[in-house]
């Protein structure tokens, strides 16, 4: 129960616009490990982070030499308000550029970190920002989970390199599952549990077993269901699904309403069948695009076409009368 209370709590952001939720250092780290080899002479811009205590900021400057990196931007919305949690009152939005240590110490100085006024309030759709957006290269960050759709349309629009964190409800969204499929983004490393937690508002109840206050006060929610979505390539990706199990018209029945047979589980993807396959969601923490094809996703309907006539009152993941939970269309390409 609790952690779907959690759950809740984070969806609920879609409606209720809590979005502020700061991503730990330690699964910043966690993660960005697996792709130091994009960032080279690269421009990183965090573009949805207050910079003064955005832990993506604290990682790229501390790391800045080591990743190689050209130059950093980190834009604050509204406030910079030294305080964690601030009320996004301030009069003024800034920006802060690092390009390195310049004296030697291996430190971001305060001294070596400029600070930007912006004109407007700092809104990642903004003119002002668009144009910071257009001079980065790399953009990595936790956006507003309210936005998420509007925020990786913006960055397919202006072609960018990503890796952001959200939740794992957005592989369902038409817009992001349509960039999946197409093979113009996918999952990162972590998701669910291997993102550990967030930090939240002390407004913000903490609900659930694996809530907790960490050694310097911060206030953390562990949802267990959000993910990295990235356009860099990683190795785990290209790993091979080791498949050991045979088909059965027994074992995997057919979908009442589409052409496909259903699996529970990702393990139990059978090695010997080419045709089409329901997977869960998850099964994209495990996809190799060398190995298998994504057709569709389903659950009351098509995650590509959206609600038709034809599904109108169905379940196309019905079989005999009882919906399953939503699926993954996939085909073994390599028979």
């Amino acid at each position: 129960m609790a952690r779907k209370i959690q759950h809740s709590q984070l969806t609920g952001a879609k409606t209720s616009k809590k979005d502020e939720f700061y991503t730990q250092l330690s699964d910043i780290e966690r993660e960005l490990k697996h792709y130091k080899k994009h960032f080279k002479n690269k421009v990183v811009l965090c573009n949805c982070d207050d910079p003064f205590i955005s832990n993506f900021f604290n990682y790229f400057a501390l790391n800045f030499e080591k990743l190689g990196l050209k130059k950093l931007i980190t834009t604050c919305f509204k406030s910079q308000n030294m305080d964690l949690f601030s009320t996004n009152d301030s009069e003024q939005a800034i920006y802060l550029e690092y390009t390195g240590d310049k004296n030697g110490n291996s430190v971001p100085d305060a001294e070596e970190i400029g600070v930007k006024p912006l004109k407007s309030d700092g809104d990642f759709r903004s003119k002002e920002c668009i144009e910071l957006l257009k001079e980065a290269d790399i953009v990595v960050t936790n956006p507003p989970f309210s936005l998420f759709r509007e925020y990786v349309a913006q960055l397919i629009d202006y072609d960018k390199k990503f890796l952001i964190i959200g939740n794992i409800n957005a592989i369902s969204y038409k817009e992001i599952f349509k960039l999946i499929k197409e093979n113009k983004a996918w999952l990162g490393v972590n998701m669910g549990r291997g993102i550990s937690g967030f930090i939240v508002p002390k407004n913000y109840e903490l609900y659930g077993s694996e809530a907790r206050v960490d050694d310097i006060g911060n206030r953390i929610i562990a949802t267990n269901n959000c993910l990295w979505l990235t356009n860099l390539d990683n190795p785990k990706r290209h790993e091979e699904l080791i498949l050991y199990k045979n088909y059965s018209a027994e074992e995997y029945p057919t979908y009442d309403n589409y052409d496909a047979i259903n699996i529970d589980k990702t393990k139990d993807i059978p090695m010997d069948y080419n045709g089409a396959m329901g997977v869960p969601i998850t099964f994209l923490d495990k996809f190799n695009p060398d190995q298998f094809e994504i057709i569709d996703g389903i659950g009351r309907y098509s995650m590509l076409t959206g609600p038709t006539v034809q599904t109108q009152g169905t379940y196309l993941t019905m079989i005999n009368g009882e919906p399953k939970y939503a699926r993954i269309i996939i085909k073994n390409k390599k028979l």
